[in-house]
Parts: C-alpha cells; structure tokens; sequence
C-alpha cells in the first residue's frame, strides 16, 4: 500500500480510499470542510462535525460514516484511525494501519497552533507521512497568534475610535469563526454576511457558540464589527457602510501586497494553517521515516526536510538521484 496523486486527488494504492478526492469517488476520506476538499461520493468518511459542514454546502452526502477521533475501525484489511488536526472544528487526519503494521498517516490541512475554535492536534506516528505543505516554504513563519489577535483587536479599537466601521474579511467556515470568538469574548459585537452566520449556527451545534453575533443585514449598529467573506469584499453588500476601514485576516499577509490584492487596507497573518517551522516540527515528532509532501510549496517542504536528513520527496515529481559527488 502507497498513496498516489490520480486526476481527483490522492489514493491508497490496493484499496478503494481516496483521500480528499475533488471528485465523485466510490469512497473517500473528506478531512475536512473547506470547498477545496468535498465532493460528493458515493461513501464518505469523516468526522461528523465535516459531514454536517458537508451537507450544509452541498446537500445529502452519500452513505456517511461519522467517526470520533481515536477509535478504530476496520475497512478490509486496513485498521483506521482519524485524529485531530487543529485546522477547522471537526478537521482530522488519516491514519492507515497495514496488516504487517506499517503506518501511513495523511494529514490533510494542520495547525498545531491552539485554537478558540477548533479541536487540538495530536500527533500521529507513523512510518509514512503524506503531509499537506500549503504554507512549506521556509519565508512563512507565523508571528505568535495571541500577539496577532490582540494586534486585529487594537485597529478594530482604533478604527471605532476615529468613526469608522471595521470590515474584518476571513473564510466563512474556520477562520472568521475563531476571530470572531475572540473578539466577542473582548466585548465586541458582529454584525456578519449571512455565510458566515450560518457556519457560526452550525458550531453552535456542536458545542462552539460565538455570542454577540447577528446576521448582517445592510446596517450597524454603534460599536458593531462587520465580518464579511473576501471574494464578496468588492462588491456592493458594503457600500452602506462609510466611513469604513477593511482588514483581511489570512497566512497569505506575509506576502507583499496582500492587503492589496483582498481590496483591504492592512492584512493580519491569521492563519488557520501550520507554518514551515510548525510543519518540520510535525514531522520530527511523527517519527516517519518517509515524507512525502503535496500541495501548495511541497517542492519546498521537502528540500527543507531533506537538509534535515529526512527521507522527502513531492508527490508528482519524480524520484531523487542519488547524489554521488
């Protein structure tokens, strides 16, 4: 058993699992909610907290097995284990046990960073580790989240202050939700888009309420901060609202211009993944004596993995040469 990149996404060799396919498959393994990772397959498995995220974006799912972190179960020969994997509520990570026990882990995307909103990462020791590398290259290393949520608090303050009505952009499902938890628990009010909102209620239902929160309905009221989607940031849902100031709260602020290119006057690095750092951690700490790398900057990763002695390669790309002088 090994995993390779198909057309859809990633699959366990000499079995029916795919994993985070990006199209209709028999069965796959879905780590979490985001769009990039769902699809609608004939069988899913993946913790019920994902499958309800599922359903709310694309309908019924079929034939859905929800299973809770760290219980075993079996699909042929194979022993399954889903763990923790800090990104969003109810994101996890993949662990496959071979009858001979070799162990292959997939990680989906990970945050080993503790979240206000979001379940903590274990780690999972394995042989073989398929790790997503979104933010692998070696200039992306995250500020300390509580010094960037406490820097997003100071200019929301700042802008209220000076008259104007703060516009915080993040990803409906994960991201805003934990901005919006710790800035409620400041003693803000949201006023948010309505996708936003109705991901909020969903966490609600599963043990994460958010307080001082309403569905943005054109208006504020005195002290209110706006939560809005960045794809909808240019359009005309904000144009009640002045004076205002945007902010865009993502990994990507690291990058030159970013505030920019989301239409916002400043970005903050609030990242719902791991950054390079974190992940070579990660990978220390699994004991995998085989890494192979995908998405995003897996080039990368991988490079800076092998300079730490660690067996590394992208998936995709073909096998290292050995090097003999």
């Amino acid at each position: 058993m090994s995993v390779e990149l198909r057309r859809n996404g990633l699959h366990l060799t000499g079995t029916p699992l795919s994993l985070d396919a990006t199209r209709k498959t028999p069965l796959s393994f879905v780590s979490h909610g985001h769009s990039d990772h769902i699809a609608r397959h004939e069988r899913t498995i993946s913790t019920a907290a994902t499958l309800r995220f599922m359903t709310h974006r694309l309908g019924a799912v079929g034939a859905p097995l929800a299973v809770p972190y760290n219980q075993i179960f079996e699909l042929g020969s194979l022993t399954l284990e889903l763990l923790p994997a800090g990104h969003i509520l109810g994101s996890a990570q993949l662990r496959a046990i071979r009858s001979d026990g070799k162990r292959i882990v997939y990680t989906g995307d990970l945050n080993l960073v503790p979240s206000l909103t979001a379940e903590p990462a274990q780690v999972a020791e394995c042989d073989t580790l398929v790790i997503e590398a979104t933010f692998g290259h070696p200039r992306y290393r995250f500020p300390p989240k509580e010094q960037v949520l406490a820097q997003v608090e100071a200019w929301v303050r700042q802008q209220q202050e000076r008259g104007a009505t703060p516009v915080l952009l993040g990803y409906p499902l994960g991201k805003s939700q934990e901005a919006m938890k710790y800035l409620s628990g400041r003693g803000f009010s949201l006023a948010v888009h309505a996708s936003i909102y109705e991901v909020t209620q969903l966490y609600a239902e599963f043990g994460v309420p958010i307080e001082r929160v309403r569905r943005f309905d054109g208006r504020v009221e005195p002290g209110e901060v706006v939560f809005f989607p960045p794809h909808l940031s240019r359009t005309g849902g904000l144009s009640g609202l002045w004076p205002r100031a945007t902010a865009v709260l993502t990994g990507w602020a690291l990058d030159p211009g970013a505030a920019y290119r989301y239409g916002a006057q400043v970005a903050f690095p609030v990242s719902d993944h791991a950054d390079c750092p974190s992940l070579v951690k990660y990978v220390k700490e699994t004991g995998a004596r085989e890494v192979l790398t995908h998405h995003g900057f897996k080039e990368e990763l991988a490079q800076v993995l092998r300079d730490e002695g660690i067996d590394a390669r992208a998936l995709g790309s073909k096998p290292q040469q050995l090097a003999l002088f």
